[in-house]
């Protein structure tokens, strides 16, 4: 026997060997199905080590929990790349990619009852995301978690189909996809190389004071409505003259694209020419895109934030006295609750949130907007007065927005001219082609720099105090049995206890496994941090500090790691924070 301390593994817990497995495994045969959970524990396969972490108690249940590791040494992945968290990420989005299939490809050769020979792993989407599946170290030893059904007739233990499962099957997958040998050496350098010119992309953006970038050549439309694959046979994405701009990647060298500046920028064109598939784009530019995606190099300000209306979410505590004031029931928007937002008090609450967690940049969709949050045309100020509209609407005050708090806006607009003299950049597509129409629209509307940046007379500060929300947790979070229970709902939220947090509208949420790891963040958070002591920002700032430290080490439970997590970002955990019925609020005012 050895002693093991990789990370499925507890300090000092004996390792056993495949032999000692094999026998008991077969001892157990034709016994009742409990008796699998005797095979509990870690196993040295020589090249890796299998993990047996939790067994499921019924073939008809969620399939039983494992995981192998490698050793740095025998991976051999370059350390180089695992040290750099976007390279690692990158890497580690690779093998499970190729893991998965290979588990797909054999998933229900061993037959029985139930989920009996299920074998299956995390399915990654366009998206590279950091995901518990495939998780490497810094010195470039692997770690995959996955799930298998174990074998049984009935209820009646099937030892030789397990066998085949742990001793025939899985051996091969983990040879062919965990160990850096079984890769082409070009496979590995073009996905690190991408990687690499990303991270280059992202912090050019930063250095040239840019929202966006949208290369030369990229594939935006999708594939359908239910499928995020490249549209066949769409038109290349081509940049106007008056925004392209030329960069040098480490790897792919030359590239030349659209550049979306920081300040206002306005997208227009008919129905149907592609402004909404352009938003889209940027909008999910926050994350980088595997090759033949179409939008590997299409990049965003990565604390970019999709706001859109959401009729009937909860408002807790928000500020959104800059928007929305004088209410005629006197009630205080410095400080607005609801459970039953209009569409402009929503979008309101979620602009505000927005710049809470540090948002540089907001996307926002006409289609999708409340139009009276938006705009107010001329004709109507005059039948209604100011004095008795509570809504400043969001032209009011988006120039001031980027002038006093540096949050800019791209904004697609369809139906309104009211956003042209604001405008830095007025981009029209035309049959899928961009062109950039400016110098046209000044023609007609004048610039309205100076007018529109200051806020209005008696208004609030055009950068209100969202520091004062305290939540802590409500009834939804009492322990039943000794622990607290959730379900996720895929990309649309989740539910803890009975009480469910919406975010079927949080369109920047990519999949279903950020939403897992948004509910058990909220569960980490209720048994400490979140406290009703500490507001939303800092909840925020302090999850995304401690999992820079310890990665998803931090969901670690009774010395396993759940094998469905990815990372959401810091502006989706701010966004299911605000819109959890769940949550008990204080302010400052109040605490």
């Amino acid at each position: 026997m050895s002693r093991c301390r990789c990370s499925e593994t507890k300090e000092g817990e004996i390792v056993k060997t495949k032999d000692e497995l094999l026998r008991t495994l077969r001892s157990i045969d034709h016994r009742g199905y409990p008796a699998y959970k005797s095979l509990k524990g870690s196993y040295d396969f020589g090249a890796y080590v299998l993990h047996i972490v939790h067994v499921q108690g019924d073939p008809f249940a969620a399939p039983s929990d494992l995981a192998v590791t490698v050793k740095a040494q025998d991976a051999r992945w370059p350390k180089g790349a695992c040290g750099r968290y976007e390279t690692r990420v990158a890497l580690q989005d690779m093998i499970l990619r190729r893991f998965s299939a290979k588990l797909s490809s054999i998933s229900g050769r061993a037959g029985g009852s139930g989920k009996s020979g299920t074998m299956i792993a995390s399915r990654p989407g366009q998206e590279i995301l950091d995901r518990s599946a495939c998780q490497l170290d810094r010195a470039g030893g692997v770690t995959l978690r996955f799930y298998a059904g174990f074998p049984a007739a009935g209820r009646t233990v099937l030892a030789g189909e397990l066998e085949k499962m742990l001793f025939r099957f899985l051996p091969d997958v983990v040879r062919e996809t965990a160990c850096a040998a079984a890769w082409q050496s070009g496979t590995v350098q073009s996905v690190l190389d991408l990687a690499e010119d990303q991270a280059f992309l992202r912090a050019e953006l930063e250095k040239r004071s840019l929202c966006a970038f949208v290369a030369d050549g990229a594939i935006l439309p999708r594939e359908s409505g239910i499928s995020q694959k490249p549209m066949q046979d769409a038109l290349p994405f081509r940049a106007p003259e008056e925004d392209r701009i030329t960069l040098e990647l480490p790897h792919r060298g030359t590239i030349s694209g659209m550049a979306v500046r920081r300040g206002i920028t306005l997208i227009i064109g008919g129905g149907y020419h592609g402004k909404s598939t352009l938003l889209k784009a940027l909008e999910l530019g926050v994350y980088n895109h595997i090759a033949g995606d179409g939008r590997e190099y299409v990049v965003t300000d990565d604390s970019a934030v999709k706001v859109r209306a959401e009729d009937g979410r909860c408002v807790n505590g928000d500020d959104i006295s800059l928007f929305i004031n004088h209410l005629p029931n006197q009630k205080d928007t410095t400080a607005f609750f609801t459970e039953n937002a209009s569409g402009s008090t929503s979008q309101a609450a979620s602009v505000v949130e927005a710049m809470e967690c540090g948002t540089r940049t907001l996307l926002m969709d006409e289609d999708t907007c409340a139009t009276n949050f938006m705009v107010r045309d001329a004709l109507m100020q005059k039948i209604v007065s100011d004095e008795e509209e509570p809504i400043t609407p969001f032209s009011g005050r988006m120039r001031a927005l980027y002038e006093k708090s540096g949050v800019s806006t791209v904004l697609v607009a369809g139906s309104s001219g009211a956003f042209f003299g604001q405008a830095d950049t007025i981009i029209q597509m035309d049959r899928y082609e961009p062109k950039d129409v400016t110098a046209s629209v000044r023609a007609l509307v004048p610039f309205q720099k100076g007018e529109a940046a200051a806020p209005a007379v008696g208004g609030p500060d055009i950068c209100p105090d969202q520091k004062r929300r305290f939540p802590r947790p409500g009834r939804d979070f009492d322990e039943e049995r000794g622990r607290v229970k959730h379900k996720s709902l895929g990309t649309d939220g989740f539910l803890i206890g009975h009480g469910e947090t919406d975010l079927r509208l949080v369109e920047q949420l990519a999949d279903r496994e950020q939403s897992e790891c948004l509910a058990r963040t909220f569960l980490l958070m209720a048994k400490g941090k979140m406290n009703g002591r500490n507001n939303v920002a800092s909840l925020v700032r302090g999850w995304e500090l401690d999992f820079q430290r310890e990665g998803f080490g931090m969901y670690e439970e009774n010395g396993h790691i759940p094998g469905d997590l990815a990372r959401p970002r810091k502006e989706e955990l701010a966004a299911a924070i605000s819109r959890c019925r769940g949550l008990v609020w204080g302010t400052s005012t109040s605490s």
